[in-house]
């Protein structure tokens, strides 16, 4: 264990926390204190990816554990959050939005574990780097909305709801195209590798026909 996987382990452990304060009724939401508290421990937590991979780059600590840990704590985060958010604002964050969610992450760490069972990694592309600052919007955003219809900000008045609406539509809308993303680049893979080892099992079969078929003296 080194630093970069304690953090991770950080945005494991803030799981239960978030869950606990959106559904417990121990905070009161007459002030919006549960709301504020609940946003400040998601943005901390999601601000820990970063910083885990930054650091274990930085200082060479990239560890087989830290590759398993990190996406498994995000997956667990982003499913926490949305599945207590159903529950939570369901005005805002109905059941079948949660469900394309949370469906379209198992789907990429599935297609991943089947690449990497083959022997290839699919990258992270543009779509899903996108999708994460999003997902931070989104559901802030929706955690804020049950309490504030619009948050004074300085000089502005933001309106709430709509902002809300918006990132969760936008968020269902990339994790489809991101979903379909992941798909047509493991495909191309899977299949460039497997014409490569069709491509090599054909030449050892020739190699030996021509070994068998060498005239005896």
């Amino acid at each position: 264990m080194n630093l970069p996987n304690y953090i991770t382990l950080t945005r494991i452990l803030s799981i239960p926390v978030l869950i606990w304060i959106l559904s417990s009724s121990h905070f009161s939401s007459t002030n919006g204190e549960r709301e504020l508290l609940a946003s400040a421990v998601f943005i901390a937590a999601s601000l820990t990816d970063a910083i885990d991979g930054y650091l274990a780059r930085k200082r060479a600590q990239v560890t087989t554990i830290g590759m398993l840990l990190d996406p498994v704590a995000d997956k667990l985060l982003i499913a926490a959050a949305f599945i207590t958010l159903v529950q939570f604002n369901p005005h805002t964050v109905p059941a079948w939005m949660a469900v394309i969610i949370i469906g379209r992450e198992f789907l990429v760490s599935g297609l991943r574990s089947i690449a990497a069972s083959e022997g290839f990694t699919i990258e992270a592309s543009d779509l899903g780097k996108m999708k994460m600052l999003v997902q931070i919007v989104s559901v802030v955003a929706c955690i804020v909305d049950h309490h504030w219809t619009r948050l004074p900000w300085y000089f502005l008045s933001l309106p709430v709801h709509p902002i809300a609406l918006a990132s969760i539509w936008i968020m269902v809308g990339l994790s489809l195209v991101s979903a379909a993303d992941y798909f047509l680049a493991f495909w191309n893979k899977i299949s460039q590798h497997s014409e490569k080892r069709r491509k090599r099992r054909s030449f050892v079969l020739s190699r030996r026909r021509k070994r068998n078929d060498v005239p005896v003296v």
